[in-house]
């Protein structure tokens, strides 16, 4: 969360985390799906996810206003892609769910164990 008021820095919060130093990070592993993998294939594994395509859209005078004031200091174009992508995988669980919801209806009555 961001601080409220310019004054207000990252030590006052009451975060029971430890700082973390330059040690701890040089001990960490970059895996994918659980196996260690080089700096390089992991780079090109973010790439490949992330990869983004510039586009021009037009959106309401509204809408933009009302993620510029989400996103404060952050960037408001990462908050509407997010948003966007939340969107998407919503669907795609309320369709599976839907499907799953009917394969069980239709099922034939199981014993009960």
């Amino acid at each position: 969360m961001k601080p409220t008021s310019s004054t207000e820095t990252q030590d006052t919060f009451d975060d029971d985390a430890p700082k973390l130093s330059q040690a701890d990070f040089e001990r960490g592993r970059l895996r994918i799906g659980g196996q260690v993998v080089s700096r390089a294939e992991w780079q090109a594994a973010v790439r490949a996810r992330v990869s983004k395509q510039r586009i021009n859209i037009m959106l309401d005078r509204p809408i933009i206003e009302h993620f510029k004031a989400l996103a404060g200091e952050g960037s408001y174009q990462t908050l509407i892609n997010d948003t966007l992508r939340r969107m998407i995988q919503s669907e795609h669980l309320e369709a599976d769910l839907r499907r799953i919801i009917r394969e069980e209806i239709r099922a034939p009555d199981r014993p009960n164990n």
